[in-house]
């Protein structure tokens, strides 16, 4: 019997994307991205979270980066602004580390440095909400919703600096309203999901021909964006050595050699 000819390479990975595809869920930060960079969507879900119905997402912008003031950037699942200016940075984690105390601090700062403008007042600062939708309970405390804020230790009272964390379990999933959200953020199959807007949304991406293009196209950006990263590791590994010069690097590393210089310049500052 004829061996059966391999599959193309690429014809593979179309596969392995579709069969993922039908597997995501809200709780992979990929797919929650395309969801909710739709501004009924993130609308929806900052309404239910919350509990503020006169809420108004005036833009939403998914796989967002921000730079901290070493050029070192995070990427933010969702960045979503109010109609008051309110900045919010929603985040899904199935990993317990990715949602941590300093973690959450960190994003709070990040949002404060990128939308302050130069010169600006103090005073001028978002309103800045941090939020993490958990895989688990990472605070253990058997609650569905947490809300960090800082206090006045002797007096109790508020600080007022407007910079808030929330915490959200998802493993809670009661007849509250946000308790069927955290339901819908579980379910591979949009027919499943309580709330039609968001069940809609993830259909699309699921079954329309070109949600599915769509996503199958965002998952090879970033596979090829995951490729150069780890290419810019190595070559600064590389560069660190001191043993191959710039041109030798690129060649290894297969990255365009200005840019391996724009590399070594900045090294060398």
């Amino acid at each position: 019997m004829q061996e059966e000819k391999r599959k193309p390479d690429f014809e593979r990975k179309h596969e392995e994307d579709l069969q993922r595809i039908r597997n995501f869920r809200l709780m992979d930060d990929d797919f929650m991205s395309k969801v909710f960079e739709d501004k009924a969507c993130a609308e929806f879900l900052l309404r239910i979270i919350l509990n503020r119905e006169n809420l108004t997402v005036q833009e939403v912008h998914g796989q967002h980066d921000l730079k901290n003031l070493q050029g070192r950037s995070v990427r933010l699942d969702i960045l979503a602004l109010d109609q008051e200016k309110r900045a919010y940075n929603i985040e899904v984690q199935r990993s317990d580390r990715g949602a941590g105390a300093k973690r959450a601090r960190y994003n709070s700062s990040l949002l404060d440095a990128n939308l302050t403008q130069t010169g600006g007042a103090y005073d001028a600062l978002n309103e800045t909400y941090v939020i993490f939708i958990t895989e688990h309970d990472v605070l253990r405390r058997n609650l569905p919703i947490y809300h960090v804020n800082r206090i006045i230790e002797e007096t109790g009272e508020a600080f007022e600096d407007e910079a808030h964390i929330i915490y959200v379990n998802s493993q809670i999933k009661n007849e509250t309203a946000l308790g069927k959200l955290m339901h819908d953020f579980s379910c591979t199959d949009p027919k499943e999901m309580n709330y039609p807007i968001l069940a809609q949304r993830v259909r699309y991406f699921k079954e329309d021909a070109k949600g599915v293009t769509t996503m199958c196209r965002a998952m090879e950006d970033m596979r090829n964006e995951t490729v150069h990263e780890n290419a810019i590791e190595i070559a600064k590994r590389l560069l660190a050595s001191g043993k191959m010069n710039d041109k030798e690097i690129a060649e290894m590393v297969k990255l365009p050699v200005e840019e391996i210089e724009a590399l070594d310049h900045k090294k060398s500052a």
